[in-house]
């Protein structure tokens, strides 16, 4: 029966190419995705038998050496790597995600007034989000939930019109990451049977085992009112609350979007 530490193994050789690792086949006509298993072992030293032992979940405690060697061999950055390292570990049980915000981090997002606020668990549940955040995309379905968002509302693909696969594609890469390597947690793997049940998109992603956190970047949407936005995230982990993370966002000083975004606040006051 194959384990997470073989089936992370075996997504991640079958989305690594020949190419990116410098090697040529006399063979050219495999049918095989990816790297070929052989190819995997020679890259990191160890035989072809031991790695199938691996991918197949007949051997699941490799040595730090070699979880290093495999690392470098299928060219995973740091965040993969350490995930590499936890699967190949022990696993502890992760605790039911915790969905009270922290008191003073509830102030602090209601009163953020510089762009759109809020704060997640690790399976992207939006625990609170401040007014502004409401008028960016808390007004779209099931955005009570980031993934649930993306891809279970078409309306998605046109919001993050510009870049919709790479949004997507970060989002469960960071899921995979918040994880820790326990994708079995059962408040975890609600969500992701749901949505493997209701996304071909989401199914063809989270088999890639992407694992990368999302700490900062520009995020490019379009507001059915303000038009295009652009606007520059940053997470922060929640030290006193593990596994939830401070979302806040600003856009550039001078810029057509934060004039949106004043509008759109603007347009909150007038409201109440």
């Amino acid at each position: 029966m194959r384990s997470p530490l073989g089936e992370f193994l075996r997504a991640r050789r079958e989305v690594t190419t020949v190419d990116q690792v410098g090697l040529q086949r006399v063979d050219d006509n495999s049918r095989t995705p990816g790297l070929r298993r052989d190819e995997v072992a020679m890259l990191a030293g160890v035989s072809t038998d031991y790695y199938m032992r691996l991918e197949q979940g007949r051997e699941r405690h490799p040595s730090d050496q070699v979880i290093e060697a495999l690392a470098r061999a299928l060219l995973l950055g740091s965040e993969a790597t350490e995930h590499l390292h936890r699967l190949a570990r022990e696993r502890v049980p992760l605790r039911r995600p915790v969905d009270h915000p922290v008191p003073d981090l509830l102030r602090l997002v209601k009163a953020w007034d510089h762009g759109p606020a809020f704060i997640v668990n690790r399976r992207w549940d939006v625990l609170v989000r401040n007014p502004l955040s409401v008028a960016v995309c808390g007004w779209m379905e099931h955005s009570d939930n980031l993934l649930r968002l993306i891809f279970l509302n078409p309306e998605s693909q046109e919001f993050f019109r510009k870049d919709w696969e790479q949004e997507a594609r970060a989002y469960v890469a960071h899921v995979r990451a918040l994880a820790g390597g326990n994708d079995e947690d059962p408040f975890l793997r609600e969500l992701v049977d749901e949505l493997t049940r209701s996304s071909e998109a989401f199914r063809r992603m989270w088999a890639r085992h992407d694992v990368y956190a999302r700490t900062q970047q520009y995020v490019h949407m379009h507001h059915r009112d303000a038009g295009d936005l652009a606007i520059r995230f940053e997470g922060f982990n929640v030290n006193s609350a593990p596994g939830q993370i401070l979302v806040v966002g600003q856009a550039e000083t001078g810029s057509r979007s934060e004039d949106a975004l004043i509008t759109l606040s603007r347009s909150l006051v007038d409201s109440r």
